[in-house]
């Protein structure tokens, strides 16, 4: 049964019921000093391109915007950015790299980045009213638990020294496999690391296992000697969604709404093209930019479900997207990421709003 076939029976089993009860704002102090980051400029808007006289005027602006080295973070931008969508909203974009979401949303409260990308278990200090979630860009199974040479099996993890990068969905999925097998982290030696570590780590064998996304899960799979998939995503794809998301501060969503719709409704323009089985090209895209080889971005394609712009809209409009939102947020709760206090309508966080004005293109 493909990803779909599993979202769509998910759903329907949780969509039946209404999860989640209100909560009021909540206060949090920004952190400091987020990580060093390499700056990628895009191409400017062409000056000598001659305007629609229909449409109406825009005012030029620039973006930072913060991305992870992978497809999954540069799939929609990207393509958006090579098709000139942007260019036809008046954006140029300044694209930043970082090694997680939650460096992408320190940065964001620090006022060096403006929009952003997140995987699943950033999506926490959304619900903590950190960020607010602007767009749903696909759902992932991307993420893995891989076991070493001397861990072949789920319950094989117990004593053993696993990598893991916390408050990421590399935590949430460790977490859930651990559970799957009557485990806690007490009963595991985590070692918290970047996750650029992790493939080291692992070749090197320095750990036993570790919980990873992709392109390094699909790297250490491939190069690890003894390596094993223990669990991905879909092993859990009967009770959980892995979401991965745009965001954008609270206080900047308020102050520039218009042009996050235009940066939205490029980008829904991208997904729609990049979707549409044109993936060898956006692999190209995306490959030049990071400087890696093209068969390793390539392989990513199938690691996710990949949502096109009108997708997002008609998924608003039946409730489904709402209910991954709400079946993400049950499931912080259960894994302990937030507490039962912390819960509150989806609503509070996700645009849904944004997400349906940009869609009309």
């Amino acid at each position: 049964m493909n990803l779909k076939k599993i979202l769509a029976l998910l759903l329907a089993a949780v969509m039946v019921c209404g999860m989640l009860a209100g909560c009021g704002p909540k206060e949090t102090s920004n952190p400091s000093n987020p990580p060093e980051s390499q700056p990628v400029e895009t191409k400017e808007p062409d000056p000598t391109k001659e305007p629609d006289p229909t449409d109406p005027p825009v005012e030029p602006v620039t973006l930072n915007i913060g991305y992870m080295n992978n497809y999954g973070s540069l799939w929609s931008v990207m393509t958006a950015k090579e098709k000139g969508y942007f260019e036809e909203e008046g954006i140029t974009l300044n694209l930043t790299s970082f090694d997680n979401g939650p460096n992408i949303i320190a940065a964001m409260e620090n006022g060096s980045i403006n929009l952003g990308y997140i995987g699943d278990g950033a999506h926490k200090l959304c619900v903590q009213g950190r960020a607010s979630i602007i767009a749903l860009s696909h759902v992932s199974n991307g993420d893995a638990v891989i076991g070493g040479p001397n861990v072949k099996t789920i319950e094989d993890l117990k004593g053993k020294t696993v990598a893991y990068a916390s408050g990421t969905s590399s935590e949430t999925i460790l977490v859930n496999t651990l559970t799957k097998a009557g485990l806690t982290m007490n009963d595991i030696t985590p070692m918290d690391m970047d996750p650029s570590a992790v493939v080291t780590a692992m070749m090197s064998k320095g750990v036993d296992a570790c919980a990873i996304w992709s392109p390094q899960s699909l790297t250490i799979l491939a190069e690890a000697e003894g390596a094993t998939k223990l669990t991905d995503n879909m092993t859990f794809a009967d009770t959980s969604v892995s979401l991965a998301s745009w965001i954008a501060m609270p206080n900047y969503l308020e102050e520039n709404k218009d042009v996050v719709v235009r940066f939205l409704r490029a980008l829904f323009k991208g997904m729609d093209y990049a979707a549409d089985d044109h993936y060898d090209e956006v692999a190209k895209w995306v490959s030049d930019l990071l400087a890696v080889d093209y068969d390793s971005i390539y392989a990513e394609r199938g690691v996710a479900e990949w949502f096109t712009g009108k997708d997002v809209a008609a998924g608003i409009a039946d409730g489904s997207i709402k209910a991954y939102y709400e079946l993400q947020q049950e499931m912080m709760v259960k894994n302990e990421a937030i507490t039962a206090e912390e819960k509150c309508p989806v609503e509070d966080y996700v645009h849904f709003d944004l997400m349906t004005e940009a869609s009309n293109y």
